[in-house]
């Protein structure tokens, strides 16, 4: 077990992943139930966290994973985001592009009335898309997206780079966290072009989730107080690990605890001081 951290701070996450159902844990995520879950976060000192499901099957979509999160949530400190999809190729090659000129939503697919309930339900404060895995949504949904302005976590990967990102998200009305500084898997490159962006895109943060690099982190602080959110990328990694190297960056106290708290309860009402 680890040790419980003794820190000061309020610290709150953007990013973890709550497989809702034992058959979810045992074919894609470690055996971390809710109450574990919040255990762990206990021992870390963190008081409130984001929550999405985990990647499903292609063809599968994430309704009922969704709602399910949603409802283990209750009376719990998460904070439920709803996992969309979509039936776009987000890679920048020619067969995607020719592809994508006849993609439509199948089924499966997140709707723009999908978008509408999940936005106006307060079980959701936000959306998480992983365009390389799930696809990319079309224009009508990012419209919609548009409309409610809820915050969306994107994953970014070497096929759809921050830069990808910023030319199709990066247009609308609400902001959008690059999770993992859009580096992962330790691509230090792709986080500092990622950095780069923010000096450019009012409504970008940078989450720090999985970012193993201490001048990266840095970096992104100093540069940008104000747009770096603490995530631990639990139960993948144990939230003491995430907190502690945050802890043990050469920043400021008052830089910290804007990571720690300010930053995300501010683009995540629901993580702020009082909130239930």
């Amino acid at each position: 077990m680890m040790l419980e951290l003794n820190h000061g701070f309020r610290v709150v996450d953007v990013y973890a992943t709550l497989e809702p159902d034992a058959g979810s844990v045992a074919s894609r995520g470690r055996d971390v139930r809710p109450d574990q879950l919040e255990r762990e976060y206990h021992q870390a000192g963190v008081v409130r966290a984001v929550v999405v499901p985990g990647r499903r099957e292609a063809g599968t979509g994430y309704l009922r994973a969704n709602n399910a999160v949603a409802r283990l949530s209750v009376d719990r400190s998460f904070v439920a985001f709803a996992r969309i999809n979509g039936p776009r190729d987000p890679t920048d090659t020619a067969a995607a592009r020719v592809r994508n000129l006849t993609a439509s939503r199948q089924e499966h697919h997140t709707a723009p009335t999908d978008v509408e309930q999940y936005a106006y339900d307060d079980r959701f404060h936000g959306f998480v898309l992983d365009p390389i895995h799930d696809g990319l949504p079309d224009e009508e949904t990012l419209d919609r997206l548009d409309d409610v302005g809820l915050p969306v976590t994107v994953v970014a990967g070497d096929a759809f780079p921050p830069g990808a990102v910023a030319e199709t998200l990066l247009r609308g009305e609400f902001p959008v966290v690059l999770s993992g500084f859009g580096g992962y898997p330790l691509d230090r490159e792709r986080m500092h072009a990622a950095i780069d962006l923010l000096d450019t895109y009012d409504d970008l943060y940078l989450d720090t989730g999985y970012v193993r690099f201490r001048d990266v982190l840095e970096r992104g602080v100093l540069e940008h107080p104000d747009r770096v959110l603490f995530a631990s990328g639990a139960p993948a990694a144990h939230p003491n690990v995430a907190v502690m190297e945050v802890l043990t960056l050469d920043v400021s106290e008052d830089m910290m605890r804007r990571v720690f708290s300010k930053n995300p309860s501010r683009v995540v009402p629901g993580l702020a001081p009082g909130e239930t």
